[in-house]
């Protein structure tokens, strides 16, 4: 486990994500200060041992007028592998905050594709007095009736991102108009036009974009913003993030996923 760590005025710390049956790591970012939590390549969650399952604990307390980024790499799930993970984020009224939180189907090069066993990621804001700001969990196993790659269909990539607080209304106005924006642009031209379809549903005669995104305001007096993405590639969704996020440059002196 690892606790107690707290952010300087400016800290950027690599993401404490590794394999092993169980990790806990704690924050806290002291008012005023930025702090930013990455990686350097993607979280891979190798072979589960029998019905052990990898799990990962992260708790952040974010101070007044601070600024916590969360900007991974996608985590990989191998053949057979069982991952959890839960994130809870404690907040003040004028703490902001990102959250990327995504993951891919798997090793899809050499052909594992939604081949593990179990994900399940949980994300949860708490205002003061532990109010509840943002519940959230993604939970796929392959016990369900159907099993996963069948729900996902040619889908190799999920990702959400949230973006709460006073330091980022200006990214959130700007996200919201190009997701609306995009998605406005999918529907009104055929995918074969955008050259971005997704193989074609013999069952129902469907053709899926090969990306979709969906953007929902949440929080009192709607402080925050979450978007949802689908994609057949994870390199579609890096440029996306890349684009989103660029506003946050002036914050953090570097754009994420530049």
């Amino acid at each position: 486990m690892l606790s107690g760590f707290t952010a300087s005025p400016m800290a950027v710390a690599l993401s404490p994500y590794s394999l092993g049956d169980s990790i806990s790591v704690e924050f806290t970012i002291g008012d005023g200060c930025t702090a930013v939590l990455t990686t350097q390549s993607s979280t891979k969650v190798y072979k589960s041992l029998g019905s052990k399952c990898s799990e990962q604990v992260l708790e952040a307390r974010i101070g007044s007028g601070a600024l916590f980024v969360v900007i991974p790499d996608p985590v990989t799930c191998f053949s057979t592998a069982r991952y959890s993970q839960k994130q809870v984020f404690r907040v003040v009224s004028d703490s902001s905050l990102v959250i990327v939180d995504w993951f891919t189907s798997g090793r899809h090069e050499s052909g594992e594709k939604w081949d593990f066993e179990l994900y399940r990621s949980s994300n949860c804001i708490f205002a003061e007095g532990n109010q509840p700001v943002f519940l959230d969990t993604v939970l796929l196993e392959q016990s369900s009736p159907v099993d996963i790659a069948e729900r996902m269909h040619e889908y190799q990539v999920i990702a959400m991102v949230l973006i709460y607080g006073p330091k980022l209304k200006h990214v959130q106005d700007q996200v919201q108009e190009n997701v609306k924006r995009l998605m406005s642009q999918q529907l009104q031209i055929p995918s074969t036009r955008l050259g971005c379809c997704a193989k074609t549903n013999s069952d129902n005669c469907l053709v899926r974009p090969a990306f979709i995104a969906s953007c929902s305001a949440f929080g009192p007096k709607g402080m925050g913003v979450v978007v949802r993405v689908a994609s057949t590639t994870t390199e579609a969704v890096y440029r996306f993030l890349h684009h989103q996020l660029a506003g946050m440059e002036p914050l953090l002196g570097v754009s994420p996923y530049s």
